[in-house]
């Protein structure tokens, strides 16, 4: 009897045991799922520079182009940059022209396949060597042409709604901007001027990926002073100009 009560006793304890670690694992995941739910509501909480609510990758289009400006994909960024760097050293610094590059690089693709295929002919008896056919495809052209054609009528109702006066913000900035650029244009050529902009591409976006909480509190701190400046401005001069046709003016 003693043996049949230790051997209830023991079945007893651990079914206890077993109870009591089922009650704490599903307490441990309440509390990690109240804790992730915390998280993701203060993450959710966080101030994000142009209120953005999803990744950077997702924001780039989160595709190959992405990977890249973020340096993903490091051989192929660097390829790029390299790439670019070299045109710009070419046609920049050393005053290289676009037209005596093409010239002279037809004339050494042309030279060398001449060569080849006339002592290939005259020692070995072979044919000339096979010179694929070069040519663009056509839906290439027609989904560049489109994409192209959609972008500037795009550009073009947002210069309309700009003009028609609608969004004064967004006015200021448009003006603000092409004077930014225009002055940046008598200073440097178009050339620079769009390698600056390259490498402002494939270096800022991977900088604040990396250094996204630190930028996103200055930009907190910098949009509530401007903000501030700005309705100092609008309280000052523009409350002050008269918008719209006026009224009981006698001619």
């Amino acid at each position: 009897m003693g043996d049949a009560d230790d051997h209830h006793s023991a079945i007893e304890t651990k079914i206890t045991e077993t109870f009591h670690d089922n009650d704490s694992s599903s307490s441990e995941d309440e509390n990690g799922k109240n804790k992730n739910n915390n998280v993701e509501k203060l993450k959710a909480n966080v101030y994000r520079i142009f209120s953005r609510e999803k990744p950077l990758h997702i924001v780039l289009g989160g595709g190959k182009a992405a990977d890249i400006f973020l340096w993903r994909q490091k051989k192929v960024t660097a390829g790029l940059v390299g790439l670019v760097t070299a045109v710009w050293v070419l046609f920049e610094l050393l005053q290289y022209h676009l037209l005596t590059l093409v010239c002279h690089l037809l004339l050494l693709g042309l030279a060398f396949s001449f060569l080849w295929s006339r002592a290939s002919s005259f020692i070995n008896n072979k044919s000339p060597p096979p010179i694929p056919d070069v040519f663009l495809p056509e839906d290439i052209v027609l989904q560049v042409a489109a994409a192209f054609r959609i972008e500037t009528n795009r550009a073009f109702f947002v210069l309309r709604e700009i003009a028609l006066g609608k969004d004064l913000k967004k006015f200021i900035g448009v003006i603000s901007g092409l004077w930014i650029i225009s002055v940046l244009g008598s200073s440097f050529s178009f050339l620079t001027l769009f390698y600056i902009a390259f490498m402002l591409l494939h270096t800022v976006p991977f900088l604040y990926e990396r250094y996204e909480d630190q930028v996103d509190a200055f930009a907190e701190k910098a949009e509530a002073e401007i903000k501030k400046q700005y309705a100092v401005f609008e309280a000052k001069v523009l409350s002050k100009v008269p918008i719209g046709p006026l009224k009981g003016k006698v001619a």
